[in-house]
């Protein structure tokens, strides 16, 4: 293991210790204020962000179209984590436009965020995936694409769930059945939405829209990249190392 894997795997214990955390009170609290302004938004706007979601998630279970190249070999994980920090940086830039382009029309082009935003982040999953070498023709693949999702947007204790499953990924997927429908898409767009809600309902409010949807969406990207990157570090590197 060279200086730079060393560092990494430092960095992946840092990181583990956040994926194993127990809820806070703010965790609790959050979910109350969550629901409150849920409770402000017109049910067709929650219809539509939950039927985009489960639309977008089976397009990923059944379909490969969004891959991009072939994995990438023969390259260090220094390199590799170059190349995955700037096509963050650019997903970051183009989530934050979207977030401040449709913010700033209040409710009904707020609603259209929520399709493009999950497109760029599935999209930026895909790349992420070739970055690191993996096939996502692979439909065990494109499952821990949609475990990588979750353990960015879910639940503390979900999270905790997940990153279990990630971390022993080789077992876990070994055991998969090979019938990709066996996928729990009903858990992945709730948890998903009750995440994003309280932020990305916010952004559909009129005047502060645009800048809530701006910020919103850069720093929900960002916790996909952070998220992906050291996920993706686990299955390069030992991953008993970071115990």
């Amino acid at each position: 293991m060279n200086y730079y894997e060393q560092q990494v795997l430092q960095e992946l214990k840092l990181w583990q210790q956040e994926m194993l955390k127990k809820p806070t009170i703010a965790n609790r609290l959050g979910k109350g204020i969550q629901n409150k302004v849920n409770g402000l938004i017109p049910e067709k706007a929650h219809n539509v962000i939950t039927g985009t979601i489960k639309t977008m998630v089976r397009g990923v279970l059944f379909g490969s179209e969004l891959t991009t190249g072939t994995p990438l070999a023969n390259a260090s994980l220094e390199e590799r984590d170059y190349i995955a920090k700037d096509k963050i940086s650019f997903y970051k830039r183009t989530a934050a436009v979207s977030g401040a382009w449709t913010g700033s029309g209040g409710i009904f082009l707020g609603m259209a965020d929520f399709p493009i935003l999950l497109s760029l982040k599935l999209k930026f999953l895909f790349e992420a995936a070739s970055i690191y070498g993996f096939d996502v023709t692979d439909y065990k693949e494109r499952l821990y694409i949609l475990y990588i999702f979750q353990l960015a947007f879910s639940s503390q204790q979900r999270t905790t769930e997940i990153y279990q499953y990630v971390l022993n990924w080789k077992g876990y997927s070994d055991m998969l059945p090979d019938d990709i429908n066996s996928f729990d898409w009903r858990t992945f767009q709730q948890e998903y939405r009750d995440y994003i809600d309280l932020a990305k309902m916010l952004q559909l409010v009129p005047v502060i829209g645009a800048a809530v949807g701006a910020v919103a969406n850069y720093r929900l990207m960002d916790k996909l990249g952070e998220t992906t990157m050291n996920a993706y570090r686990l299955r390069l590197l030992d991953p008993y190392q970071c115990s």
